[in-house]
């Protein structure tokens, strides 16, 4: 699919667009709500650079592919999108959708700026061509790691479905938590129901259980059995990706959705710029705008500052990541090399600890910032 080829504020500029390629997870089994706040904060940000002149004054233009969450659907979008002339890519929510975009974005040397994916390794070697604003796995789920720790949780279940993403959250915590006393259960979701689920967090006498699975299902049918469990009465289910921060979660759950802690990279209280934007993305979505909204804003407006200052050329682009240093919604943005990290990376955004209040389900508490 592609957004109008005429956005608003074209009329104020002259010559022909820039085209960028923007990747979203539109249609299942890509989480779809994910998918329409990106594509939400992408569009409003284009309008914005449209209104106000375009860059060096040319309009962009958003040329919008599904992703599905299918790999190959990816990598085949980017292919498409490269021979098509486009400048730049911008977008994905899922990590390993992301991961196959940015390495054939590196092996067409095509710029790739990532929008929400987390995954530290989106490329198997450093490279120029992909930077993300996104905070890496290793980042975010250390301090959701610290925030259990805080709590009082040292036994901590993980019920985990099989992908690298997963397998990687999984990894990581058990690192962070072990060497502080800690100890990971790992639950197979292949083999095991919710009320399997449950009954082998009563056996291992765990005090957390985390999801690490997908969402809607089977995360909405585990917290069911687990709320309904009363051995399980005292204890805290987590989702440190952040299943609970769309209203979908809340749709699906009420009350039984509270009092999730999940991850979400937010500021605690957003500046000027980023509640003027927050305000636009709430009348666009007819709901609160979630992080991911913010991350697709802040995209645009980071490429849009580097096209004003070096042009389309695609090398030119990606030579300067380093030196770009962008106001976004949510503070500056620069990148550096990261250790550990393949990619150009904005070290670090803003990122929270948060749930949704049990006497007030819509709204958010912030347990702990990292």
């Amino acid at each position: 699919m592609n957004t109008p080829p005429s956005p608003p504020g074209v009329e104020r500029t002259g010559g022909p667009s820039v085209r960028i390629g923007a990747l979203v997870p539109l249609t299942r089994p890509g989480w779809t709500e994910a998918g329409r706040h990106l594509l939400a904060g992408l569009e409003l940000a284009v309008r914005e650079v449209n209104d106000a002149g375009g860059t060096a004054g040319r309009p962009l233009e958003l040329v919008v592919r599904d992703t599905a969450a299918d790999p190959r659907k990816a990598a085949a979008a980017v292919d498409e999108l490269a021979g098509s002339g486009v400048a730049a890519l911008v977008g994905e929510y899922h990590s390993v959708v992301a991961r196959a975009a940015a390495s054939r974005a590196d092996a067409l040397g095509l710029p790739f700026l990532c929008s929400s994916a987390v995954i530290d390794a989106l490329t198997e070697q450093p490279t120029e061509w992909v930077a993300r604003l996104a905070p890496a796995q290793s980042h975010g789920w250390q301090i959701y790691a610290d925030f259990l720790l805080g709590a009082g949780h040292s036994r901590i279940a993980v019920a985990a479905a099989p992908s690298v993403y997963w397998s990687s959250g999984t990894r990581i915590l058990r690192d962070c938590l072990a060497p502080r006393g800690g100890t990971v259960i790992e639950l197979d979701m292949r083999a095991l129901s919710p009320t399997a689920v449950c009954d082998q967090v009563a056996a291992h006498r765990a005090t957390a259980l985390l999801l690490l699975v997908g969402h809607p299902e089977p995360a909405v049918s585990v917290v069911r059995s687990v709320r309904r469990d009363p051995r399980l009465a005292g204890i805290m289910i987590g989702a440190p990706a952040g299943q609970p921060e769309f209203a979908e979660w809340a749709d699906s759950l009420g009350e039984d959705g509270a009092a999730i802690p999940f991850l979400r990279y937010l500021p605690e209280r957003l500046g000027p710029l980023g509640a003027r934007v927050g305000a636009a993305l709430a009348e666009r979505l007819a709901e609160a705008p979630s992080f991911v909204a913010f991350e697709g804003y802040d995209s645009v407006v980071v490429l849009a500052e580097m096209l004003r200052s070096h042009g389309a050329d695609r090398a030119c682009t990606a030579e300067s990541w380093r030196r770009i240093a962008v106001e976004g919604t949510r503070g500056e943005i620069r990148f550096s090399r990261t250790p550990g990290i393949s990619v150009r990376q904005w070290a670090w955004p803003p990122v929270q600890v948060v749930d949704r209040d049990p006497a007030e389900p819509g709204r958010f508490r912030v347990l702990h910032a990292g």
